[in-house]
């Protein structure tokens, strides 16, 4: 949903200032194996936002059996309903990576009290580390 809010008049001023700071190396973005199968989807425009970003300041992340037990987890245990695999999916791969914070629009399935408390109520379960979720703006300094 970030790479979608770049044009998208609501969330485009923070997810601009998103970018940029991932363009000129202040954050470094994770992107993931998901992330890249949901942009061969996406508008050329917003496929295109990659290019913009320095090689140095992207870490990819694949999807591993791992991350796929994870992702089930989340199912199992009701956070999300199973349509909401993919969610799950970014969910697992930014925790078991040890992402620093997971960013995202995506109000009615991961950047949503109830379900950050779900996601992270399964990580703690697990033994795993407790994941910052939050909108571009939660995040960036202006």
């Amino acid at each position: 949903s970030v790479f979608g809010g770049y044009f998208e008049p609501e969330f485009e001023f923070w997810t601009k200032i998103l970018f940029d700071s991932i363009i000129k190396g202040k954050v470094k973005m994770l992107y993931s194996q998901l992330t890249e199968i949901e942009l061969g989807n996406a508008p050329k425009r917003v496929r295109e936002l990659l290019d913009k970003i320095p090689e140095n300041n992207i870490e990819f992340l694949a999807i591993t059996e791992q991350v796929n037990f994870l992702a089930d987890k989340y199912l199992t245990e009701n956070v999300v309903g199973k349509t909401s695999r993919p969610d799950c999916l970014h969910i697992a791969i930014a925790t078991l990576n040890n992402a620093d914070i997971l960013a995202s629009w995506n109000f009615k399935h991961i950047v949503n009290i109830t379900k950050i408390r779900g996601y992270n109520g399964v990580n703690h379960m697990l033994g795993y580390k407790m994941l910052e979720i939050r909108t571009p703006r939660e995040i960036l300094e202006v």
